[in-house]
This record gives C-alpha cells, structure tokens and sequence, in this order.
C-alpha cells in the first residue's frame, strides 16, 4: 500500500512552505472554497498519486482519485480532484503535482526497460537500485515499482553485497573463506558479490556466492560466465548493472542472466500533468 508516515508527508509540504503561502495570505482568499484537479498531459505510467493524495488530505481537502499508481494514462486521462480552502490548495498543488510529475518520469522509464527486457527474456526482473538522489529513495523506488520493476536494494542493512571497496580490506582472505565467514554472519541471507572481471566471476562462482553481479560486462564476457555458472551443481544468481538501456537489454537479458540491475530510470524526464484551479 503507498503511503507514508506523516512525518515525511509533512516534510513535503513544509519543503515548499516553510514559512507559509505569503502570495494567498496577502490576498487575503484563504478561507474561500475551491477545486484542484490535474489530468494527464503526457502519455505515461502514473506513480506518486497516492502520497499526492495523503498530503492533500493532511491538509484537510477532500479528494478523490481516478487512476492508481502503475496505471497507463493517455493525454487528458483525469488522476486526482481535491475540494476544499483555496489555502490549502494553494499550498499543496503545486509540490504534489512537481512530486507525480518526477516519480511517473521514473515509473515510464522503468516501465519501457521492463518491456524491452521482457521482449528478449520473459520472466527476467528489472531491479532498480539505491543510486538514487539523497533523500529522494523511497520515493523513487516506489515510482520504480510502479513501473513494474523491483527494488534491488532498499538500503545497506537489507542484504549482503560485497563490492570491491570492501575487499580492498580483506584483500588476503579467499574468497570461498569470505563466503563462508559472511554467510555465518548472516545465516538468514543470500551473499553477493560484484566483480569486474570474467576470471573474478569464475573465482565467485566456485567460491559458493549465491548470487554474481556484473559489473559493466559486455554480452560475450557475460555468456563465458552464465555457461560457467550453470556448469556447478547449485548455480549462483547471475546480475547485469552498469550501461543497460532498453536499446541494448534485448541482447544482454539474451545470454541468460538472472536479473538486470539499473539506475537508469531515475534519470528520467519528468511527464506533464495539466492543472485546474478555480473557485467554488
């Protein structure tokens, strides 16, 4: 369900707002009554109508949606209406529509990935990452979900992954000793390891990693290590990140990689809502 605590919805408003709505206080037209709604300008996957909601309606408007986050909408295609003071319109549709406007970019990018990938390999997920603005992850993996793609990492205490940063200070330990020492440490999870190389994916694999990720590889790289995988009694998991867009994921997912690891959503562009204010 999308929601989130009210601390955060009211981070969102006080951001815009810190010391108020100056313009409709000095015209004095706060405690009129009105009406805000916003429809689809754009063609686009919808994310964010829900948090849009909850901060309306912390604000004491009365709302109502017509279209969920994850929806296809076409141009003109209604998404929310809210009724209520003209003030606490004024001080909430504009930081809710910027807000759906950026996190339905992020859930249109992911949901173009996710078809591309599907075209090439059904069944094969997209996984978006933590590589997101400071402050902005939970919102932009939850637009990411709503494109269709699921989160890799919510944040450093979720899983296990081993980057080459860390092995910088265990440069000594073998990595099947590495494997052991981590899966005693966090018996309830899967261990992960990034690699850069083709002979460090072999190493993992044989190691006992439960799952590899790819760091930058290219499809032939990617294919010697997917055969090596399959080749043990128990293969790992093996993820692609770094430099798949849905102009080349058809050729990757097509080695038979497990997963496709990316942050290219969240560069997205943001889609365009049109917006009606007026009085009542």
């Amino acid at each position: 369900m999308w929601t989130l605590p009210v601390s955060e919805i009211d981070r969102l408003i006080f951001e815009d707002a810190p010391g108020g709505d100056l313009t409709t206080e000095s015209l004095g037209i706060g405690a009129r009554r009105g009406r805000f709604a916003l429809a689809a300008r754009d063609p686009m996957v919808l994310a964010g109508v829900e948090v849009a909601e909850q901060m309306m309606a912390r604000m004491g408007l009365k709302v109502r949606l017509s279209a969920a986050s994850g929806t296809r909408l076409d141009p003109g295609d209604p998404v929310i209406e809210a009724h209520g003071r003209a003030d606490a319109l004024h001080m909430i549709w504009k930081s809710s529509k910027n807000l759906m406007e950026s996190l339905s970019g992020i859930a249109t990018a992911t949901r173009e990935m996710v078809r591309a990938v599907e075209a090439a390999a059904p069944g094969t997920p997209v996984a978006l990452t933590r590589k997101t603005f400071p402050g902005s992850r939970v919102l932009s993996q939850l637009a990411a979900r709503a494109g269709g793609g699921i989160v890799h990492r919510a944040g450093m205490s979720e899983t296990v992954l081993i980057f080459a940063e860390h092995r910088a200070f265990c440069a000594d330990e073998p990595l099947a000793e590495l494997a052991a020492r981590m899966r005693a440490s966090a018996p309830e999870r899967k261990i992960e390891i990034e690699v850069g190389s083709v002979a460090e994916a072999i190493a993992a694999t044989d190691a006992g990693f439960d799952a590899i990720q790819l760091e930058k590889f290219g499809v032939a790289g990617m294919e010697t290590v997917i055969a090596h995988a399959r080749s043990r009694a128990r293969p790992p998991l093996i993820a692609a990140a770094g430099g798949i867009t849905p102009d080349n994921a058809g050729e990757f997912v097509a080695t038979g990689i497990g997963l496709v690891v990316t942050s290219w959503p969240y560069a997205a562009r943001p889609r365009d809502f049109s917006t009606t204010l007026e009085p009542l």
